[in-house]
Parts: C-alpha cells; sequence; structure tokens
C-alpha cells in the first residue's frame, strides 16, 4: 500500500487507474500520518490533564492532614481550610473545562445560528467584567462602532467565546486591554489585544492546543483550555480565530464570514 505505481502504456484507461491508485496511496499515508498525530495529541492531553489534576489533588490531600493535626490554631485552620476550598474550585473548573470541550468537540453538538447584535452582545460580556477590570486597575479601551452589525451566529456561543479571550487577556496583561469591533466587505471581526511578554514563535503555533500554557515552568491559574474551547466554538459556526504577536502585543482576532 505504501508503494506507488510508475506505469506508462498506451491504454489511457490503464493509465487512469494507475494514477487514481496512487491518489489512494496518498491518502493512505496522509490518513496514517493524522492517526499519528492524533494519537500523540491524546498522549500529551492525557498527561497534562493528569498533572493539572494532581497538583490540587495534592494540596487537597496534604492540608487536610495538617487539619487533623490537634495542635494547629484555629488561624490556622481557617488558613488550611482556605486553601483547600480553592484548591478544590481549581479542580473543578479544570473537569468542567475538560468536559465541556470534550462535548463541543463532538459532531452532533448543536448550534442555534441565527442573526444576533454583536454590537449588545459585546457590551453585555464587558459589563460582567466590570469588577474585575477595576480590581486589576484595568481600563479597556473598547472600539465598537454606533451602527448595527449583526451576525449570524449562536448568541451563547458567541459570549463564552468573548468571556474567555477577555479572561485570557486579563489573566496575562502587562498594561491595558483593547476591544476592538470592525465590519469588512468579506467578514466581521472582533479583535482582542493587550500587552504581554515576549512570545516565540512556538508559543504562537500553539496558542490553541489543548492544555498548553506558554510558560510551563510556572504553576499559574487557568486550565488551558479556554483558547481551545473558543476555536471550536468558532469553527462550529463557520467562523475563524486567529493569533498573532507584534510589538509586544497579542491580538486575538474572531472572524464570522458571510454567508
Amino acid at each position: 500500500m505504501d508503494k506507488k505505481i510508475d506505469l506508462k502504456y498506451f491504454d489511457k484507461d490503464i493509465e487512469n487507474l494507475a494514477v487514481e491508485i496512487n491518489n489512494q496511496v496518498d491518502l493512505t499515508r496522509k490518513s496514517k500520518a493524522e492517526k499519528r498525530l492524533s494519537e500523540n495529541e491524546l498522549k500529551q492531553a492525557i498527561s497534562y490533564i493528569s498533572h493539572d489534576i494532581r497538583t490540587p489533588m495534592t494540596s487537597i490531600l496534604g492540608y487536610i492532614q495538617f487539619l487533623e493535626s490537634e495542635e494547629i490554631t484555629t488561624e490556622m485552620r481557617k488558613e488550611y481550610t482556605n486553601i483547600i476550598k480553592n484548591s478544590a474550585q481549581r479542580l473543578k473548573v479544570l473537569l468542567e473545562d475538560f468536559f465541556e470541550l470534550s462535548i463541543i468537540d463532538q459532531i452532533d453538538y448543536p448550534m442555534k445560528l441565527e442573526k444576533i447584535k454583536l454590537n449588545q452582545l459585546i457590551l453585555e460580556v464587558l459589563l460582567g467584567f466590570y469588577e474585575e477590570f477595576n480590581k486589576r486597575n484595568l481600563e479597556p479601551t473598547i472600539e465598537i462602532p454606533n451602527t448595527e452589525i449583526m451576525i449570524m451566529a449562536d448568541s451563547s456561543a458567541v459570549k463564552r467565546v468573548i468571556e474567555n479571550l477577555i479572561i485570557n487577556a486579563i489573566k496575562h496583561s502587562y498594561g491595558n486591554i483593547n476591544i476592538c469591533l470592525e465590519k469588512t466587505k468579506a467578514s466581521t471581526q472582533l479583535t482582542i489585544s493587550n500587552s504581554v511578554n515576549e512570545l516565540g514563535e512556538s508559543d504562537l503555533q500553539r496558542m490553541f492546543d489543548r492544555f498548553y500554557k506558554a510558560d510551563q515552568t510556572r504553576t499559574r491559574k487557568g486550565t488551558g483550555l479556554g483558547l481551545p474551547i473558543a476555536k471550536s466554538l468558532m469553527e462550529k459556526m463557520n467562523g475563524n480565530i486567529s493569533a498573532e504577536y507584534k510589538e509586544n502585543k497579542l491580538f486575538m482576532k474572531c472572524e464570522w464570514f458571510k454567508v
């Protein structure tokens, strides 16, 4: 199945058959390569989730042992209880995100595509982050046209995409955040940008990989699933999401194409 046919013959039908066989060989090779890639990604995903589950679980079990000691003070007991609660919450978020992504990736994942007002939806989502922006002393620059911009999409999916991108920007921003909405002849584009430390080309290419974090050497909040979830939802809506790094800024662009 791996060997191609090299055939020159007077019969065109036989030559065409040889071409089709060679095409099938190419498809088989491609299928095998995709299968190996999928298997490697699955192994890596299992490795990442095992690590991310083990970390909070180790913390929970360790501090439960401390709570069992009769020598700790009331203040220490409160502190250890809060640590356990935070670790349990982190574990809960991880499992919920992993479950959600597995559901979204299914072929028959339901999408209710309808006309929605993207201007209004973005403002609703931003309003929900008002306290978070204040707490971090961030004042986002919002560039949304006054004219109504309509797209065909699933409103709940669009909300989740925007939320995930804003959460990502808030967590990793070293400056203010810019939210820009514009309409072109071919598509409607939402760009969320923020200042970041230097990113390598490999970081940019793997930005939407499951569990990937640009800095694997530090324990950071988050599951590494927010951007993959956003990408899967955009693809389900026949849209696109991409990342670009320039002038120490990370630009996340969502595009909904005209149909």
